[in-house]
């Protein structure tokens, strides 16, 4: 989904990230059966719209969410994976601190969105808290998908989930 033609707010929020072109080699990285630019607009966006609607810090929210995967990694063994699984925030955060000029809590929310799979401290802020639980629930939906996209019909599953819902009145 083009999030950036959707919202103009959210565009003007991103948008000076996404021209950056160290950053867009996120693009060029496997990330949960997607590109990590993907998964990390997906997190941004949806890390934007909830604190919109609680009356967080959406700016910060927002661009800490694109920037929490902010890592690239040429090594894709299944070895590096696991390591890069819990030394990639304070990576993200290195290279997003060397490109931006970040804020207490935008580093907070880079550095702590792993937690409690990776041992770090615990969140300081609301917002990094919504970004850390919106970041596992976008990376559970992408798993799904790829496990979908790979083992089952995905549109089958799709439609029978929808008939089911359909005769529930959902």
């Amino acid at each position: 989904m083009n999030y950036l033609s959707l919202d103009k707010e959210y565009k003007s929020i991103v948008e000076d990230i996404l021209e950056n072109k160290n950053f867009m080699k996120i693009n060029d990285c496997r990330h949960h059966g997607i590109t990590r630019l993907e998964h990390s607009l997906r997190v941004s966006y949806f890390s934007y719209k909830i604190s919109k609607k609680l009356h967080l810090n959406t700016y910060e929210a927002t661009r800490a969410g694109l920037l929490h995967d902010y890592f690239v990694n040429d090594d894709l063994s299944l070895k590096s994976q696991k390591v890069s699984a819990f030394t990639h925030p304070k990576k993200a955060l290195e290279n997003a601190s060397n490109d931006y000029n970040l804020s207490d809590m935008e580093k907070d929310i880079i550095y702590s969105h792993m937690f409690p799979l990776v041992p770090t401290r615990p969140p300081k802020y609301l917002e990094s808290w919504l970004v850390s639980f919106v970041d596992k629930g976008v990376a559970t939906y992408e798993f799904s998908m790829s496990f979908l996209d790979k083992y089952l019909f995905r549109y089958q599953y799709v439609m029978l989930l929808f008939i089911i819902f359909l005769k529930r009145g959902v």
